[in-house]
C-alpha cells in the first residue's frame, strides 16, 4: 500500500491567487518543495502540514487527505 498524502494546495492557491513562490517564501521553504507537495511526490511533515493549514487559515483535514478528494462540480 502506498503511502500517498492527497491535499489541495494547487486549489487553494489558485482560489487566492498565490504563486508558488510566494506560498514557499512565507513557508521558510524552497518553491520546488511547493511542486513536489502539489504533485503528491513528497508528503509534508506534521510541522510543515500545519503551517501551510496556518498560511490558508483552514484545518489540517480541509487541506491533506489520506484518500483522494471527491470532486465538486
Amino acid at each position: 500500500m502506498a503511502e500517498t498524502v492527497h491535499n489541495r494546495i494547487a486549489v487553494l492557491r489558485a482560489e487566492r491567487h498565490v504563486s508558488r513562490r510566494d506560498l514557499a517564501e512565507a513557508l521558510g521553504v524552497h518553491y520546488q518543495t511547493i511542486g513536489y507537495l502539489e504533485r503528491g511526490e513528497y508528503s509534508p511533515s506534521l510541522y510543515l502540514a500545519l503551517k501551510i493549514a496556518a498560511y490558508f487559515e483552514v484545518s489540517v483535514e480541509v487541506l491533506f487527505s489520506l484518500e483522494e478528494f471527491r470532486r465538486i462540480g
